[in-house]
Order: C-alpha cells, then structure tokens, then sequence
C-alpha cells in the first residue's frame, strides 16, 4: 500500500515564520559584521543577537497599515526590543541595508534548506531504481521504437536508464545551489553606497554564501530560473517513469502495474478498474513545474536597476515547484519500490510477433554471407510482411527458404534468433552506470 505524502518539513521552510527567521538571521549577520568593522557599536550587535525577535501576527498586523513586508519585519522587530528593554538597539536593526539585501540574501538560505529534502528524495529514489534494476537485469522485454516491437532489450534497463538520469539530476541539483545560493548586501543600485564590498563579503561568508561578484538591487535572476529549469528536468524525469508505467498498465501490455492497496478502487462505475492514477497525477503536476519554469524566465529581464514584477511570481513559483518536486519525488520512489511486475506477461509479449524481433540480426547475418544488403533487405522483409499478416511463425519460414540457406546453416539461422546473442552487452551497460560489482 502506497502511503500519504505527509512530510511537512518542505512547506516549513517556506513559510512566513521561518521566512522571517531566516530574515532575521541575515539582519543579525549583517549587524555582527559591522560590529567588527567598527561600524556598529559591538554591544548592540549583542543586544540584537540576545534579544531580536517578533511576532508573526505583529507583522501582518503592520503589514496592512504599511503595505510593506520588510518595513513591516522591522518595525516588528524594533518593537520586540523596546518592549524587553532594549530599544536603541533597534537603531542598528537593517543599518546600511536596503530590503533586497535581506529578501535575496535570505531566499538563498531557504533555497539551500529546500535542496537538502530534494537531494535526500532524488537518493532515495535511486536507492529504489538500482535495487529494481538489479532485480529485472536478467528478464529480457520487448523493446519498443514508435510503440511497436523492435528488438529485445531486458526490463531491468529501464530502470538503470532512469537511475543514471537520476543522478545527472542530483549533480544538476548540487551545481545549480552553487549558483543560486548567493547573497548581495550592496545597497538600493548594487553600488556599496553605504556599505563596503568587504562587509557583504564577510556577512556572506557569516550565511556560509558567496556573494554576488555584482547585482543591482537585486540578484540576477538568471540565477533563479537556472534553479527552476533543473526543478523542471527532475520532474520530467519523474513523468518519464510515470508514463512508461501507464504504458506498461494497459491491460493489452499488463507487463507492470503501479500499486493498488487493498480496498482501493478504481472506477464508481466499474468495479474491475485498477487505473494507474498516482502515475497520472505525477504526469499532471510535472506540467506545473514545467509552466513555473517558464515564468521564471520571464523574471529575468527587469527595468534598470529593478522592478517588483519578479516579486509576486516568485513567492508562488519557487514554494509551489520546491513542494511539488518533492511530493513527485516521494510518489514516484513509492510507487517504483511498490511496482507489481508481470515476468510470464514480459514473456508472451516478447514471443507476440513469432520472431519478427530478430529480423535485424538476420539482416546483417546474410549481408555478412556475402548476400547483398538491398537483397536480404528484400527477403527478409517479405517474410516479415507475411508473417504480420498471415501469423506464420517468422523463423519456420526462414528456416525454408532456399535463398537463405544458399548463405546460412541451420546453427547461423539459429544463431541469429538468439536472445543471449541480443542482449550479451547488458552487464556492460550495468557496469558503466554503477560500476564493476566484483
């Protein structure tokens, strides 16, 4: 049974109270560095770290008088010390800053907490991926080119293809933070009117940050839609497990089929329904986070030295595309670890077209007798042609052709109707993607 998403630490990390938290601890930061660039009083950079604090109702409260987050957290915050005794503290609260400094230089530090639980879900993901390539490496399938039957392949390679996107994702995911994770405390243009290049450098190192190398009020927002098209290649990855499944689930394939718990039911109207609908609903929301990506490219280009048009989109795009990635991830692992896989229904779907899948090896077996190409070309197609419509078996057919047997023995013709044959590079592939298991 497939159990509900109920992991809340995601939506935590983009919530008001810890958006705030993290605020705050860049107002601190900020506040000790200067201490020790002698630009602020060092005891009040230690009232401030003793006793900063706030409200969450306070804030929304001035919120609506002044229609003005950060102005809102201050003011907060200001009266939070005044009422423990330490109002002149406050003097030093936001010194030098303007409210980008804050807003970006923190939003790095959500973005960084929000990676840790993608990175945890992409390797629990391929944890699931490799122990089911493993267990299906030696079951050979049917491959598929245009949803038609190609040539054999085996049903663990499916999943091996997906573990080694899975980690190019999880290095895209870890590369990406290098870039997007960085803070700016360079003032109203990006010009250090106030402050000094070293203090944001040293307040960014404080955050365990890079600083930006130049910003304007703002960071770059290139930045940002970097981090959501890798958001996006995750969850197509996802969708791409998730529609192979549905493919496999028709009940004309019936190779694998997504979980179904025990008093589920598929259908008001029919009760023999088992449908694959978490693998739907995984194909669904990949589509948000795709859209989302898509609007944080529209984020880039910004008047001058900045607007607030990014501003609305990305207190939607980057919560809604962080939590649903990593729903996605917690679906998708529950359901590869929990897939139902059909082995004697791989079998008869691999033997459906009575041999028609080693026509290509039989191809290049004659040309390599000697027939030429265009001929064998010929010869095999029209068995080919007559067997998918007559349902001859393939080989028999083959095997009775006089032309053939002029190039090939009946041990060649045999030869090339080998499974083994096809598919004596698969632990090749294994060992390229998780290395020699010797």
């Amino acid at each position: 049974m497939i159990p509900r998403y109920t992991r809340p630490e995601m939506g935590r990390i983009w919530s008001d109270e810890n958006k705030f938290r993290t605020w705050l601890e860049v107002e601190l930061a900020a506040a000790e560095v200067l201490a020790e660039l002698g630009e602020v009083p060092p005891e009040a950079a230690r009232q401030l770290r003793e006793h900063a604090g706030f409200r969450l109702e306070r804030i929304h409260e001035i919120e609506r008088e002044v229609r003005h987050d950060v102005i809102a957290f201050t003011t907060a915050v200001a009266e939070h010390l005044a009422g423990t005794g330490h109002a002149d503290a406050s003097r030093w609260l936001h010194y030098g800053l303007t409210s980008y400094d804050v807003v970006d230089t923190a939003l790095a530090l959500q973005i960084r907490q929000a990676n840790r639980l993608l990175e945890a879900g992409l390797e629990r993901l391929m944890k699931a991926l490799e122990r089911r390539a493993f267990e299906f490496r030696d079951i050979p399938q049917v491959g598929r080119t245009h949803g038609v039957h190609a040539e054999p392949v085996t049903f663990g390679l499916k999943f091996v293809l997906w573990y080694d996107e899975a980690q190019r994702n999880l290095e895209r995911l870890r590369e990406v933070e290098q870039e997007v994770c960085v803070g700016k405390v360079s003032g109203a243009v990006g010009t250090y009117a106030h402050l000094r290049p070293e203090a944001e450098e040293r307040i960014c190192a404080r955050l365990g940050l890079r600083p930006a190398r130049v910003s304007t009020q703002v960071v770059s927002r290139d930045r940002h839609a970097h981090y959501l098209a890798v958001l996006a290649l995750i969850a197509a990855l996802l969708e791409k497990i998730a529609l192979e499944i549905r493919h496999l689930q028709r009940t004309e394939v019936l190779e694998a089929e997504e979980p179904f718990a025990s008093g589920q039911k598929g259908s008001s109207a029919m009760p023999h329904k088992r449908n694959p609908v978490v693998c739907e609903q995984i194909c669904g929301l990949a589509r948000l986070v795709r859209a989302n990506a898509m609007a944080a490219f529209e984020n880039i280009a910004l008047w001058h030295e900045r607007d607030i048009s990014h501003s609305s989109v990305e207190r939607i795009i980057l919560p809604d595309s962080t939590i649903l990635v990593d729903y996605l991830l917690a679906r998708t692992s529950e359901v590869v670890e929990n897939m139902r896989v059909h082995p004697d229904r791989i079998r008869r779907n691999l033997e459906l077209t009575r041999g028609l899948i080693f026509s290509g090896q039989l191809l290049l077996d004659l040309a390599a007798a000697g027939m030429l190409r265009e001929e064998a070309y010929r010869i095999v197609q029209s068995h080919a042609m007559r067997s998918w419509e007559s349902g001859e078996d393939f080989k028999t057919a083959v095997e009775a052709d006089p032309e053939i047997a002029r190039w090939l023995s009946p041990d060649q013709i045999r030869e090339a109707f080998s499974l083994e044959r096809q598919l004596r590079h698969v632990g090749k592939i294994y060992e390229r993607v998780f290395g020699s298991r010797d």
